[in-house]
């Protein structure tokens, strides 16, 4: 071959080099993100999803796609939802926002891999085999609602030692609803109390169960971890101050909106440690052989201006307890 003829070859083929190479790069991971909450109320916790999948080596944007649906607290979108994500193929799916998204991602595939998060009592409403074992594409976090919510009817009555009834908020369409009613009767034999139990699973019913409460004679009352109820989390909030309802909720964010007090796990870190589940899955690891993992992160806030507007003074042990003291 001529030099000339040498130096036009060699110039063709450099101009293909780009496409080539940008043909032999890996298509970026994409993963579903299901939640049955919504978007706005739900940054803080999608910010340590992101941080768990960082600490495993995955960024969105670099190396990592997520595709957001989300029901806001709609349970019957989530069928659709979860379809719509299981046809883009996406590598792991992530359920979101407690037992509804859990259990609708496990009957739309039994292929792609699911880490849940922030799951009432997983064994019991059937999402997995065993804890040590999950067997199946299913694995992700727990959270001890269950056992919590005697704990939070405890510290509620503390709170406000004159209370005779506590009423207990249950979503009917909830999954764990079965598991909190269960509880309620065991609640008032060990506190003495009459416990009640709201029911709400709309906007509407929010608005009468709180305007009811001072009909039916409640004190007091529990707000357990819901996804429904934390998508309406301000309004809830909201409600309790006008109709003067002290309550307690399951997650911090209640309190830092203006709620008196809440007791719980950690939900930032479930998300995260959810996040690092997934960068584990997609490097290789089966759901099958990962433990459901039980949170280890347990806190107590109180907000002083809420207690002072109910009139409440904070109890000294409480106080001392506290995690957090919001002013």
């Amino acid at each position: 071959m001529r030099r000339r003829e040498f130096i036009t070859a060699l110039g063709g083929a450099a101009a293909t080099w780009p496409l080539a190479a940008r043909a032999q790069q890996p298509a970026m991971l994409v993963i579903g993100f299901l939640s049955s909450r919504s978007p706005g109320e739900s940054a803080g916790v999608v910010a340590a999803f992101r941080q768990g999948l960082g600490e495993t080596g995955f960024v969105e944007g670099q190396n990592l796609a997520i595709a957001f649906r989300w029901a806001e607290g709609h349970y019957d979108r989530l069928p659709a939802l979860a379809a719509e994500l299981v046809h883009l193929r996406v590598a792991v799916l992530f359920a979101a926002g407690g037992p509804p998204s859990a259990l609708v991602a496990k009957a739309t595939t039994s292929t792609i891999p699911v880490v849940f998060s922030a799951v009432n009592d997983p064994l019991r409403i059937g999402l997995v085999s065993s804890l040590n074992r999950p067997g199946g594409n299913v694995t992700g976090m727990s959270l001890f609602a269950s056992d919590m919510i005697g704990k939070m009817a405890q510290l509620l009555k503390e709170m406000v030692p004159g209370a005779a009834a506590i009423a207990y908020l249950i979503n009917p369409s909830s999954p764990s609803e079965e598991i909190y009613a269960r509880e309620a009767p065991v609640v008032a034999s060990a506190l003495g109390i009459r416990i009640s139990v709201l029911n709400a699973s709309t906007e509407r019913d929010l608005d009468d169960g709180f305007a009811s409460l001072g009909k039916t004679g409640v004190d007091a009352l529990v707000v357990p971890p819901e996804p429904f109820f934390d998508s309406q989390r301000d309004r809830i909030v909201a409600l309790a101050a006008r109709y003067a309802v002290p309550m307690i909720a399951g997650l911090r964010e209640y309190v830092v909106a203006g709620g008196l007090m809440s007791y719980g796990a950690s939900l930032p870190d479930s998300y995260r440690r959810a996040g690092i589940y997934v960068g584990r899955v997609l490097r290789g690891e089966k759901p099958a052989d990962l433990p459901v993992m039980q949170p280890t992160k347990f806190d107590l806030v109180l907000n002083l201006k809420t207690a002072k507007a109910l009139g409440l003074a904070l109890p000294d042990r409480l106080l001392a307890i506290a995690d957090e003291v919001i002013e």
